[in-house]
């Protein structure tokens, strides 16, 4: 619980205090900043202001989720009906002028808009401005921990090797005239991941040739699919050390069945790693020159398949956010200038995918994933494997 980091963000972008409202757990970002096993039947709010303590509304039947709150320097306060709810609004916000909750003006992040308009109106009828909270999530919750950026790196290395030895299965079977299937394989990095102490929510994908264009197919069972020699194998896996305060290593890599790969899937795979590349050089850049926005990391690797040639096979942004907390998908910045316009900062103690895709409907589809640390010393840096020649099977 420190919100530090937070409060020194609110001084440099002049906001007087952070509120974060949250009703049965509706805002992911209370549970973030107060982790542990808490079960809330009505509103709760905590203000962390720029500068001075912390105060925490609870309802009294739900204080005694908080019975720690004190322990961490956060002032508890109940509350019982709601002229009580919206008095401590009125004394709690008190002379604040600028208050960041998790909105999002438009609609224009909708992984940061959490709060609902109602509550807005309220908030702003106590006389405030009321502006996003999107970077100071960023600063306060989706930081690597040094802890969690030592255990991001076991579980990368486990994750490469899981994914080689996917790759060694299909490469073996179809050596030795064995049938092989798409499931099998997945079967195959699952069972890695448990052997070496990783959890994973789902996945991973293994598709073959049409399904790699589709990027979120899944391999099953109940629909077998054989692969061949000739065939163009995509494998996107992911999976962590076990704990909500690590970090998912997730990687996508490609692979042709054959002694060499056809003319049009080298292309594709080309023009995919020169835009992964695009957008690593240019976060090293913006580093280097004071600073740098998810919606321009997106762009870069996108711009570099528009130019060769890829415009009409794009389907997702270049990347996500990975971050502390249940989802592979963390709550920092995205790069993305597709589907959201994302205007979060690349902040140090952050970290994210790069992962730019062309996906020829149909026919096959390719996308390179890397993993991102953004170090405070150094910038930038690659945390997972990264490949550079399509995998022969």
């Amino acid at each position: 619980m420190d919100f530090a980091p937070a409060q020194a963000l609110m001084k440099e972008l002049r906001i007087d205090a952070w509120l974060v409202f949250d009703f049965r757990a509706s805002n992911s970002v209370l549970g973030l900043l107060l982790p542990g096993k808490r079960h809330t039947t009505r509103r709760t709010a905590l203000l962390i202001p720029a500068e001075g303590q912390p105060r925490l509304l609870v309802h009294a039947l739900d204080a005694g989720q908080y019975d720690d709150a004190e322990a961490h320097g956060i002032a508890r306060d109940r509350f019982v009906s709601w002229k009580q709810l919206h008095a401590w609004i009125n004394d709690a916000l008190g002379s604040f002028r600028r208050i960041a909750m998790e909105y999002s003006p438009g609609n224009a992040l909708p992984v940061v808009g959490m709060v609902d308009a109602g509550t807005i109106e309220l908030i702003r009828a106590a006389g405030v401005e009321v502006v996003s909270s999107a970077d100071l999530i960023q600063a306060s919750v989706a930081c690597w921990s040094a802890g969690a950026v030592s255990r991001h790196a076991d579980a990368s290395r486990k994750v490469a090797s899981a994914k080689d030895a996917a790759f060694s299965f299909i490469r073996e079977r179809l050596r030795a005239g064995q049938p092989v299937l798409e499931h099998q394989a997945a079967d195959i990095v699952r069972e890695r991941f448990k052997a070496d102490g990783l959890e994973w929510p789902d996945g991973p994908i293994v598709a073959v040739n049409a399904n790699s264009a589709d990027p979120h197919y899944e391999p099953s069972a109940d629909k077998p699919v054989p692969i061949h020699r000739g065939d163009w194998v995509l494998l996107d896996l992911w999976a962590r050390v076990p704990g909500d305060e690590n970090i998912y290593s997730d990687i996508t890599w490609t692979a042709y069945a054959g002694e060499r790969v056809p003319d049009e899937h080298r292309q594709v795979f080309e023009a995919v790693k020169a835009a992964r590349d695009a957008s690593l050089e240019r976060a090293i850049a913006g580093w280097k020159a004071g600073g740098v926005e998810g919606w321009q990391l997106d762009d870069a690797a996108r711009h570099t398949l528009e130019q060769l040639g890829h415009a009409e096979h794009i389907k997702h942004r270049t990347g996500h956010s990975l971050s502390p907390g249940a989802r592979v998908h963390g709550v920092g910045m995205n790069l993305d200038n597709l589907e959201t316009r994302d205007t979060r900062r690349m902040l140090a103690g952050t970290g994210f995918t790069i992962e730019p895709g062309a996906y020829l409907d149909g026919r096959f589809g390719c996308r390179n994933e890397i993993d991102v640390y953004v170090d405070p010393a150094r910038g930038p840096v690659v945390t997972s494997c990264s490949q550079d020649e399509v995998v022969l099977v």
